[in-house]
């Protein structure tokens, strides 16, 4: 009999409703404790990723509750022999029945009593205690809103896979402007934060945010002038406002005495960030000029080695500014440096000083040249030649999400921005004796600073973190176009997987293992605010909807932070001219 649209069942051990009744296991098709087809019903309708469940008596342990998720859906003329049956199918000239069936993937047996549905039992949408059964959703103490599902109820992220309780990292692929990637880990961010799971340490817990993609990100704490409304933030139980608390590091404009952040649409909340030459020489920062795999590779990996330690011993504080003295020699800017370098190791007594031993002059030439080619990418970064002595450095304790822009710097002074940035704060965790406050880190292309092949110092820390960062608190939020091309001791440390939008190429791939065939296939076509998240306790990823972003994810998007409202200039009359952010 088929039953209404409206009608609801209760479950065989008097429990509350487990939803409509949409069709029955197939006799057809054999069942199995981890699969099994369904029928559907005349007039009822699944699709992919919904949650159905159905239920057995098995004698000596009861009702036992069989859920899973529906990964594939078929129709077909039943009674057709050729292709061409459909047209006279089609004109009632031959009697054929359309069926419809789905093949469902188990995800959870309870009690745990393995055995397969009975073909001709019925099988609901899952509902309310049956859909968190089903999901595990009833089992995470600590949970947080990823999004919702395709019947537009929330889903959840397991926090104890987060935050290093039971397992840390996320690893985010897709393709580049479709997959939506940074937006995702902003929204996880922001779930984090207003979801509640931090209790007491909410006010402590960190994020740090490298931005490569222009200025869209520097404006996560104003509110989106697109959003139309709360929506699915109501549904997930978020407030839908902006972040509270965001400070932006910017690098100096380029030949600017007075060291002026690079940013053009922000005018507040945004410091200049540099290194001093006193700091690059002490610190040894000599190693992050020398980021790529290629320079490990190389023969002079060795003798920036001993160049950094030389002038760590040897570099002396030159007045306030940042300026050092080396064997005599004063330097304030990056390039003196270089110079000073260059003229000491191709003066045959000199190189034996700084060296310790005696180094082919092809191997000092080939150093120099590539230490030469620094020069312009980093000298807005590392100097000695501001008036005064000031506050430079990154740091995340200004606020709650410490964003660092990268997009007006070349790729090599990105990656040591990156590599010491990542270095001092993993270095700061370490010494603080304890993962708490957790410090999320969300870190685009990461396929660019952990190749899969060759080494390099950031490399070297990236690994620490996905292998250490779980024991000191130090989460990864990595994102990059091909999983393929990162370290695989990173992808395989992130308990957590998301997919976007994928290149079919790269959907084929090992690295998407994780990921069911149908499931692959649909990654292909995927629409932006779409992914695919898996996690260790669910057996299946969940398809997720993440809601419109309620920050501003570009400058036209921007409002004015309600927090601004009450400057003492409120009141006076509105200018003609509106600002460009």
């Amino acid at each position: 009999m088929t039953a209404d649209v409206t009608e609801r069942h209760e479950g065989a051990d008097g429990r509350a409703p487990i939803g409509v009744a949409v069709g029955r296991v197939l006799g057809t098709q054999a069942a199995s404790p981890l699969s099994f087809w369904i029928g559907l019903e005349p007039g009822k309708v699944v699709q992919l990723d919904d949650v159905v469940v159905t239920r057995r008596d098995v004698p000596g342990h009861g009702p036992i509750l069989v859920a899973g998720v529906v990964t594939t859906v078929e129709a077909r003329h039943e009674g057709a022999a050729f292709d061409s049956d459909v047209f006279l199918i089609a004109d009632g000239a031959l009697p054929a029945a359309v069926v419809e069936v789905a093949e469902v993937r188990v995800t959870r047996v309870e009690p745990e009593v393995f055995v397969p549905p009975l073909p001709g039992e019925k099988v609901f949408l899952a509902e309310s205690t049956d859909r968190d059964q089903a999901l595990y959703f009833d089992v995470m103490d600590r949970r947080i809103p990823i999004g919702t599902g395709r019947d537009g109820r929330p889903l959840y992220l397991n926090f104890d896979f987060m935050d290093g309780t039971r397992g840390a990292h996320v690893s985010i692929s897709g393709v580049s402007g479709v997959a939506t990637k940074t937006s995702f880990a902003t929204f996880l961010l922001y779930s984090i934060f207003n979801s509640g799971v931090l209790g007491g340490e909410s006010a402590n817990t960190k994020a740090l945010i490298f931005s490569v993609k222009g200025e869209d990100l520097l404006f996560l704490d104003h509110p989106n002038t697109k959003l139309t409304g709360p929506g699915d933030y109501t549904r997930l139980g978020l407030p839908a406002q902006p972040f509270g608390s965001v400070h932006v590091f910017a690098p100096p404009r380029p030949n600017d005495p007075n060291g002026v952040p690079h940013v053009s649409a922000r005018t507040h909340g945004v410091s200049a960030f540099y290194w001093t030459l006193v700091e690059f020489c002490q610190e040894e920062l000599l190693r992050f000029v020398f980021a790529d795999s290629d320079d490990e590779r190389a023969g002079y990996s060795l003798l920036v080695g001993q160049v950094a330690a030389r002038l760590q011993s040897w570099a002396e504080p030159v007045g306030d500014g940042g300026a050092v003295r080396v064997r005599g020699t004063s330097c304030r800017t990056f390039s003196d440096l270089v110079e000073l370098i260059s003229d000491q190791l191709t003066d045959e007594d000199e190189r034996r000083e700084w060296t310790g031993a005696t180094t082919p002059l092809g191997t000092v030439n080939a150093f120099l040249r590539r230490l030469r080619s620094a020069v312009r990418p980093l000298s807005p970064i590392v100097r000695g030649d501001l008036p005064f002595y000031r506050g430079h450095s990154i740091r995340t304790s200004d606020a709650q999400v410490s964003i660092v822009d990268l997009h007006n710097l070349p790729e090599r002074a990105q990656r040591f921005v990156v590599g010491v940035v990542l270095r001092g704060e993993f270095h700061r965790k370490e010494s603080s004796g304890t993962a708490k406050p957790l410090l999320f880190v969300v870190l685009d292309e990461l396929n660019k600073y952990a190749p899969r092949e060759g080494d390099s110092p950031i490399k070297e820390i990236l690994l620490d973190v996905a292998e250490r960062g779980r024991s000191l608190g130090v989460i990864l939020i990595g994102a990059q176009q091909t999983a393929s091309e990162v370290e695989r001791r990173i992808v395989s440390n992130s308990a957590i997987r998301v997919a976007g939008r994928l290149d079919p190429a790269e959907a084929a791939r090992s690295e998407y293992g994780w990921l069911p065939p149908t499931v692959r296939d649909r990654a292909t076509i995927a629409k932006p605010g779409t992914m695919f998240v898996a996690q260790p306790e669910i057996p299946v990823p969940l398809a997720v909807a993440f809601p419109f972003p309620a920050w501003a994810t570009r400058p036209s998007e921007a409002a004015e932070p309600a927090k601004l409202t009450g400057n003492p200039f409120a009141g006076l009359p509105e200018e003609d001219d509106i600002p460009p952010f």
